[in-house]
């Protein structure tokens, strides 16, 4: 292998491939440099007079995966260099790299890893079919045929392989279905967090790389978004450089490669793997560079900006209200014709898979609380409660519990639209919105646990149901506020990541004549803070929101996806809540758990592969958070919960007079959250109860089907739009529907919220979840960019007013 990567590398490719990448390099340090300075200029001010949104509900984890492992466990693996197959063990950490070793032994001495898979662009695919489809374009002008190619020789017909367009490919392979449905979902979730983009905590480097890199690209005739906008800065460089480069290096080698159409491929591939590490060392260094460049001007420009900031932010207004003068005519009238006729549709394709994702999450949530609550009834000991809440503790990280969200998602479809308006691909919303659905997960399974922690400190374990049931309703009302606000964020920034570019696109040759003239009106000390390309963006992202806003806030006024609307806002609403937000997380089993042998006899679910069975010093080191593979012989579908739940029948029926034991609380919250003009919403609860006599409903297989889902929402719709809370009790096999007062418009709004389980005469019962609508308060958005390309998005105090919700009449 080392003679085909030299022999068709020689000296001269290497060459080219060295100035190619600098000449990218130097052309996006200039770039960089322009827009570090714009950056620290933005964040500062915001430090000085921004405000920020609608504070949040629930409790923020501040390291959710500190001393946990994601998975570990044994596959087939394709070795490229003889072409066999072998077993590895396989470990993925809180990084999510995948290492992978010889064996379990060699990892749990603590060996170096023979290797580590940074998922950073890739793709998973779960069968040859779909890989051929993607090498037959390896090579210019010939196909791969199936049958023909020496991948499509896998020890077993469950494959698993991960693609790249440049790096190297990983072949691997199970013997069951089941095993193959687990990995994937593992494998998914270690590329969506690697795809997740730049971290946002560092407010000047982020949007000044994502900036530099977008207007690189829109030079070269590149609008959009970009699937390549992954992985950490060297490796986008890196995709930034193969964009160009690799299509050139195709002609130059493609014609010298030996061999049948098989084996060329697989050289090709072994040449574009060789090729991508020499680039991507190359823009480390590079990059590296201009960094410690910027940095070290960081307090100069700091100082200066504090220094004149009141002229550097006049100079600004005056330059935009002239690009503004010019550019707005135009982009009204671009707007009117080709942006407005499909802002409601494209919502509405967002917003349909999005909705039931999060709709899916907590329902998720609900039937793990639920499965507790059955198994706590017959021993409600701390050490019970402990072995549940170690299963839950990590919710969200969980690739399999999480997969039927996530699958939600997946359907997001923007066919018809994506050729119009330069939409590469919609990977890059529906991997956003899985990102933030598992966030929202795990504030929501934190908060429950520090509220949960706290109440059975405070009373034991007496009534552990009735607890349960008590801190469930009170985050899920919760959840159901952050999630409208995280969705309705969502929409916008996807909207503006659609339309902005198509605007830019068609304006820029019309504009880009007249923007020099403008640099002449900005003094020389404020032009590195002040750029009339970035003005001109703002002034197009601005000329858009309004149209945005307004199709967002009829939308939640609809309530067709249970969005809050804007003037209901939950601000502070529970100081003692946030109180616990300071306190670490909480070690169910070293707290309240007897001994770990204790806890294994009790029927935990603990793999054969997992960290549970390795050394004590290793126990102590990690514990893995995915602790399902192989531990079962039925088969689990993503969809299923993986949670084992022991039989219980028998159940005693619990007391009904649920709203007693709830008045103390909801007395508490409406007393600390309470504000004045806040209009409430009317709550939904309904119970399974239309059971025949000798009919048991298992909780496993108690996920409604399709239909049933939409019949519950417009059940809840229904009676959402007519202001009455409706409760059904049960009464045997037989329900009543009771008509409640509606709330004023002082109190807090109410959710509806699953009811906790109750035995009926014939065994178990099914608690039917209804998604309650929900209330948001935003201020217009700072897009985040699912391709990670960053707009300007300094809105006016003007623009927000158009957010403003005094126009709408209360429901």
């Amino acid at each position: 292998m080392g003679d085909l990567i030299s022999s068709h590398l020689d000296e001269s490719k290497r060459e080219l491939i060295s100035a190619r990448t600098g000449n990218v390099m130097g052309e996006f340090g200039c770039l960089y440099e322009q827009q570090y300075a714009v950056a620290l200029f933005n964040k500062v001010r915001y430090d000085i007079e921004g405000v920020g949104g609608p504070q949040p509900q629930l409790l923020h984890r501040k390291i959710p995966l500190e001393n946990k492992s994601i998975f570990s466990g044994s596959l087939s693996q394709y070795l490229e260099e003889n072409k066999k197959w072998r077993n590895h063990f396989f470990f993925i950490s809180d990084s999510y790299n995948i290492d992978y070793y010889d064996s379990k032994a060699s990892h749990d001495r603590r060996h170096n890893p023979k290797g580590t898979i940074n998922c950073a662009g890739y793709k998973v695919l779960t069968s040859m079919e779909q890989y051929l489809d993607l090498i037959s374009n390896s090579l210019p002008g010939v196909k791969a045929k199936v049958g023909s190619s020496p991948f499509l020789k896998c020890a077993t017909q469950f494959p698993l392989i991960l693609w790249h367009p440049y790096a190297r490919h990983y072949c691997f392979c199970v013997l069951t279905e089941k095993e193959q449905q687990k990995w994937h979902a593992v494998l998914q979730d270690c590329v969506r967090h690697a795809n997740n983009g730049l971290s946002e905590e560092n407010r000047v480097q982020t949007p000044a790389f994502t900036d530099a890199v977008r207007i690189y690209r829109q030079t070269k005739g590149h609008y959009g978004t970009w699937e390549m906008m992954c992985g950490v800065p060297s490796q986008i460089l890196s995709n930034l450089v193969m964009e160009d480069l690799l299509p050139e290096l195709k002609e130059l080698i493609s014609p010298r490669l030996k061999g049948k159409l098989p084996e060329r491929q697989r050289n090709w591939m072994l040449i574009s793997d060789a090729v991508y590490s020499l680039v991507q060392r190359q823009c480390q260094d590079q990059y590296e560079a201009v960094l410690q460049k910027c940095e070290a001007a960081h307090s100069s420009l700091e100082a200066s900006i504090r220094t004149d900031m009141d002229q550097i932010i006049t100079s600004k207004e005056h330059v935009t209200n002239k690009i503004r003068e010019v550019v707005l005519p135009k982009a009204e009238k671009l707007l009117k014709v080709s942006i407005q006729p499909y802002i409601s549709s494209i919502l509405e394709a967002l917003m349909e898979p999005t909705s039931r994702g999060f709709f899916e999450v907590r329902d998720v949530f609900s039937r793990e609380l639920l499965d507790m609550s059955k198994n706590t009834l017959n021993e409600g000991t701390k050490e019970t409660v402990a072995q549940h809440m170690e299963k839950i503790f990590m919710l969200a990280f969980h690739p399999v519990k999480m997969q039927s969200c996530y699958e939600k998602v997946e359907r997001l479809s923007l066919e018809g639209l994506q050729q119009r308006f330069d939409v590469s691909s919609p990977s890059v919303f529906v991997h956003r919105a899985q990102i933030l659905m598992r966030e929202q997960m795990d504030n929501l399974v934190y908060t429950f646990e520090q509220i949960f922690h706290q109440s059975l400190e405070s009373q034991g374990t007496e009534d552990l149901c009735k607890t349960i049931q008590r801190c469930q309703d009170r985050v899920i009302k919760k959840f159901d506020y952050d999630s409208s606000t995280v969705r309705k964020r969502f929409f916008r920034e996807a909207l503006l990541q659609i339309f902005i570019p198509y605007m830019l696109k068609q304006l820029s040759p019309a504009c880009a004549s007249e923007l020099p003239r403008f640099q002449e009106l900005i003094f020389e000390d404020f032009s590195r803070f002040i750029l009339v390309e970035n003005i001109f963006e703002e002034v197009v992202l601005h000329s858009v929101m309004k149209d945005i806003m307004m199709a967002v806030k009829e939308a939640a006024v609809q309530r067709k996806h249970n969005l809050y609307r804007d003037s209901i806002c939950l601000s502070n609403s529970d100081p003692n809540l946030h109180l616990l937000g300071e306190n670490p997380s909480v070690d169910w089993t070293a707290k309240y758990a007897k001994t770990q042998e204790d806890n294994d006899g009790a029927g935990e679910d603990v793999e054969e592969d997992s960290d549970a069975k390795c050394g004590e010093s290793q126990k102590r080191r990690v514990k893995q958070v995915v602790s399902m593979i192989q531990d079962e012989d039925s088969v689990v579908l993503p969809s299923e919960s993986c949670l084992e739940v022991s039989s219980v029948k028998d159940l005693p029926e619990e007391d009904k007079d649920e709203e007693d034991e709830d008045e103390d609380e909801e007395n508490v919250d409406k007393m600390a959250s309470s504000e004045p003009n806040e209009p409430a919403v009317s709550t939904v609860s309904e119970k399974a109860s239309d059971l025949s006599n000798g009919a048991v409903l298992k909780e496993e297989d108690g996920k409604p089907e399709e239909p049933q889902i939409e019949g519950i929402l417009l059940k809840n719709e229904s009676a959402a739009e007519g202001g009455l809370a409706v409760k059904e009790e049960d009464e045997g096999a037989d329900s009543q529907l009771v008509e409640e007062e509606q709330p004023s418009f002082n109190q807090e709004s109410q959710e509806a919220l699953p009811p906790p389980p109750k035995e009926m005469p014939s065994g178990t019962t099914e608690a039917a979840s209804v998604s309650p609508p929900e209330a948001t308060s935003d201020s217009p958005p700072c897009p985040h960019d699912d391709s990670h390309n960053q707009f300007p998005t300094e809105v006016e105090d003007k623009e927000e007013e158009v957010s403003s919700t005094a126009d709408l009449q209360p429901t």
